[in-house]
């Protein structure tokens, strides 16, 4: 695997490293030795999908409190989506910092991403899923989400949301994210 870093604190994107011959590639997307070497050593316990009939379906922003703080591995494995992290660690250097990443089926690549940061995706395409690997179980009572389109992170979508849950659609303004000077 290619682990780059990314300019947020913590959070890399991954590429799979493929051995091609004439029957494909083979690839991993998982070894807990490589991800150690980054760092990161939070092994998963739950893997999550999601199915997107449409393009234009907004999910997110969501994280979890701790102890229930979830980091998670998200690669599209149909279609194409357009994923956004934002930094809620207030200790952090990148506080507030937001970060999006084209994944789509065909790169393979992957988003890591660390615990207590925001995340959310606007899909691309028609018939798009996603699945991430996360490393806590849900625990509803420590859900948290910001408003997709807060004023003071100001996220870059590439595309306007045509469908939002009501849920994500009454997240509140993160106020209080604004960016350390």
């Amino acid at each position: 695997m290619i682990f780059t870093e990314t300019e947020l604190a913590g959070a890399f994107i991954i590429d799979v490293d493929r051995m091609s011959d004439e029957r494909g590639f083979f690839a991993r997307s998982w070894c807990e030795d490589d991800f150690a070497a980054h760092g990161i050593l939070t092994p998963p316990v739950q893997a999550n999908l999601s199915s997107n009939p449409k393009r234009g379906t907004l999910r997110g922003m969501h994280y979890q409190l701790e102890p229930f703080g979830e980091t998670k591995l998200v690669r599209c494995t149909r279609g194409a989506i357009y994923d956004v992290i934002v930094d809620v660690r207030e200790e952090s250097p990148t506080y507030g910092q937001w970060l999006g990443v084209e994944l789509t089926a065909d790169s393979f690549r992957m988003l890591y991403v660390p615990a207590r940061f925001a995340h959310g995706f606007v899909t691309l395409q028609d018939n798009t899923d996603v699945c991430y690997q996360v490393s806590a179980k849900y625990a509803p009572g420590y859900e948290r989400g910001i408003r997709w389109n807060d004023p003071a992170i100001g996220i870059e979508w590439p595309i306007t949301p045509t469908l939002i849950s009501d849920k994500d659609r009454k997240h509140p303004d993160s106020q209080l994210l604004v960016p350390h000077a």
